[in-house]
């Protein structure tokens, strides 16, 4: 028996677990309340996609008579073929059956509908794919056309990472999900309940938690909710996570608490511990409503009212304990390939342990967020130090070196101690986050992150226009985001851009403009994965509080349940939806580095402006030259080995001269450098301070000061060429 039990709803991941139930039972073991937790959308996945149940959903189509294209008539034909393999493929793509590989790569071991229409223009891709990705991407075909037949056939509300989206998607009133929860539960109701029953008998809860992240998420929480109301009356429910925070923050529609008893908003550390206590005292017999609450909604005397009664403060970063993914069926995640490019994998293939460098956001200005809601506004970084004690807990536990951490922005600062902290714990890790382009990021500082396991990073270009990017306050320039992402290239580590359409009072030149900026960014290799999406107005989002002072015409509607997206007019008159297709078709050849010589327009069915950016904008931005300059305050780092060392003499004129020969060896190349031997001697014995590994990080000032105890003139030593080799060899200026 567990006095919590901590729920996330179908869908969201296949490969991994949505992180905030980890993050919760983590805080929750801190304060000794026992809890476990369960992901049913990979649960209801591994139900599904079974050859036993496959097998009655094609009795039940042809029951039901729901076959009606020719793409599903030639799933059900094939029927047999599809599931043999099923369960064989389910463990390969769980990494317990990698030799399938070998099969799935071979022609005709799976049959083919029409998700592998799209394989006659992909031989380039396969080329840079290795056997075990092809395979992966083969697999998820196939499951994408069954997926297919389940939406024609069974389910229409059907998807991998959503289950009746729509639903949830600005459902202002609470009407349409609640008559759609008046229906007999679906098939994939159906297994989603009979997985959570049996949870609910071994676990016997007192209270029970759904974790919204998306409007994907909605309808399946309020489905299990409706049937444990039904059949576990005593049991108490609450609802918090990402939907919730920015959706119902005004709901009034009092049939929502036919499901839910609670309601919580923002950080569910203190208001979950509340509802804990809370519920015990309704146990013991004491009103449940005079109780202390954190941003909770309840349901009072007939009347949707707001409580947020306690005097506690939120908890702090420091204080919430490490992820705990304990309960997780974390050796059963799929990983899928959808699209064959090595960016969009990393949502989708392989297990990431989540963390988060730091609560909000470090810059918490742009336009279209919702900064003013507190997990963007309340920023709060993590210590490094206890960053990587975290990380340590969750190899141990999980068996996992991989990180994904989930901030808004991760801070410059917090990159570079963090990895300066894994590389003192010399720790074999694996990790990627979301970040702004800001001038922080330096190449050296790159280079740094990379050494330390950093593989990629993703940030928001947004509209590639100084004019656009100053209204949105985004703080950057294109020639900073040229400069910034041509330095994480150069380290190595991948760059994914957010990209945005449609921004107030964006004109239909500087669409096509952006356009040409992307496609300069990505010939000449300075990006390589993207994503186009349109500008929405959302309720929590400067522009939405002042739309009049951005050029945009609100059309508000009566709210009873969600709010967030805004319908608009642009008052430019533009249909910016328009140009969807075309961009995103334009991004997808740029990714796989084809179509650049096209002109633009071909890119669209309508007549668009010809660019007025010049055809070489990025490179110039790239080729500003740098002033050779370090601060005082710049701290120096040596990630390399320490040199073999020849002392010789040199006569010259009559004078001896006494020198060091250095070869330095890195993984790939040697470098051999000759210098005066106290020049030598001094710098030896500094870069064994300035190893990761020795816990110092030591200024320039403080080098030039040292060095110029007994040594005359540091800069002049300092700028040397010989010195400029050695930074390529590791030596870097943070």
């Amino acid at each position: 028996m567990k006095d919590l039990l901590l729920i996330t709803p179908p869908f969201t991941q296949l490969n991994t677990p949505y992180p905030a139930t980890a993050y919760l039972k983590g805080f929750l073991n801190t304060k000794d309340i026992s809890a476990f937790q369960m992901d049913l959308g990979i649960e209801v996945i591994l139900e599904l996609f079974s050859k036993k149940t496959f097998t009655n959903l094609f009795d039940l189509a042809i029951k039901n008579q729901s076959i009606v294209t020719d793409n599903c008539q030639r799933i059900y034909t094939l029927k047999d073929n599809y599931l043999q393999p099923l369960d064989a493929v389910i463990l390969f793509l769980q990494g317990k059956n990698q030799t399938l590989a070998r099969q799935i790569c071979t022609t005709n071991f799976l049959p083919q509908a029409s998700r592998f229409n799209q394989l006659e223009d992909m031989d380039w891709a396969f080329g840079e794919m290795g056997m075990q990705d092809k395979a992966k991407h083969l697999a998820t075909l196939y499951l994408e056309d069954l997926s297919d037949f389940i939406i024609e056939c069974i389910d229409p509300n059907f998807g991998f990472s959503r289950y009746a989206e729509r639903l949830g998607q600005s459902a202002n009133a609470f009407d349409e999900l609640y008559n759609s929860l008046q229906n007999k539960p679906t098939v994939i109701d159906e297994i989603t309940l009979s997985i959570l029953n049996k949870r609910l008998k071994t676990v016997s809860p007192k209270l029970v938690c759904f974790s919204v992240p998306f409007p994907g998420n909605l309808y399946s929480a309020f489905r299990s909710a409706q049937f444990i109301k039904a059949n576990y009356p005593d049991i108490k429910i609450a609802i918090g996570g990402g939907f919730p925070n920015t959706e119902l923050r005004e709901v009034s529609d009092t049939r929502v608490f036919d499901f839910f008893d609670f309601i919580t908003l923002d950080d569910g550390e203190l208001p979950v511990e509340l509802l804990h206590k809370a519920v015990n005292a309704a146990n013991q017999n004491k009103d449940l409503y005079k109780q202390e609450y954190k941003r909770t909604f309840v349901l009072e005397n007939g009347i949707v009212s707001y409580k947020n009664n306690t005097t506690k403060p939120d908890y702090k970063q420091l204080q919430v304990g490490t992820p705990d993914y304990s309960d997780l069926l974390l050796e059963d995640y799929i990983s899928v390939i959808e699209i064959a490019n090595p960016m969009h994998s990393l949502w989708s293939d392989g297990r990431w342990n989540k963390l988060t460098m730091a609560h909000g956001c470090y810059w918490g200005k742009c336009t279209f967020c919702d900064i003013s809601l507190d997990y963007i506004k309340i920023y709060e970084p993590i210590a490094a130090s206890l960053l990587v004690d975290r990380m340590e807990q969750l190899i141990a536990q999980t068996g996992e070196n991989g990180f994904h951490f989930v901030d808004e922005a991760a801070p410059p600062a917090l990159m570079k101690a963090l990895a300066l902290e894994i590389l003192k714990r010399q720790l074999t890790v694996t990790w990627w986050t979301n970040i702004r382009f800001e001038k922080n990021f330096t190449q050296d500082l790159c280079y740094l992150l990379k050494a330390s396991g950093c593989i990629a990073v993703s940030g928001g270009l947004e509209v590639a226009s100084d004019r656009l990017l100053k209204l949105i306050d985004k703080g950057v320039t294109v020639q900073q985001v040229a400069q910034v992402t041509r330095n994480f290239t150069q380290a190595n580590i991948m760059v994914h851009s957010y990209l945005m359409y449609g921004y107030p009072t964006q004109t239909e030149q500087e669409t096509i403009d952006s356009l040409e900026m992307v496609r300069q960014l990505f010939q000449l290799g300075i990006i390589q994965s993207g994503f186009w999406h349109q500008f929405a107005l959302t309720a929590h989002s400067p522009i939405g509080k002042n739309p009049s002072d951005y050029g945009v015409t609100p059309h508000y509607k009566s709210i009873s349940f969600a709010n967030n997206d805004i319908d608009f007019t642009d008052n430019t008159g533009i249909d910016h939806s328009q140009f969807s297709y075309g961009l995103k078709k334009s991004l997808f050849n740029f990714m796989h580095g084809i179509g650049f010589d096209m002109d633009l327009q071909d890119w669209f069915d309508f007549t668009v402006p010809q660019t007025t950016i010049a055809p070489f904008y990025i490179e110039d931005c790239l080729n500003t030259e740098t002033i050779l300059n370090t601060k005082p305050t710049a701290k120096i780092v040596w990630l390399g080995h320490l040199p073999l060392v020849e002392e010789r003499t040199k006569i010259k004129k009559g004078f001896t001269n006494y020198l060091l020969d250095l070869t330095f060896h890195d993984k790939t190349e040697t470098l051999q450098l000759t210098l005066n031997k106290p020049e030598g001697e001094w710098l030896l014995n500094t870069l064994e301070l300035l190893k990761p590994s020795s816990g110092k990080t030591l200024s320039f000032s403080t080098l030039k000061k040292d060095f110029e105890t007994n040594l005359e003139n540091f800069e002049l030593f300092w700028f040397s060429k010989s010195l400029q080799k050695l930074r390529d060899f590791g030596l870097l200026i943070l």
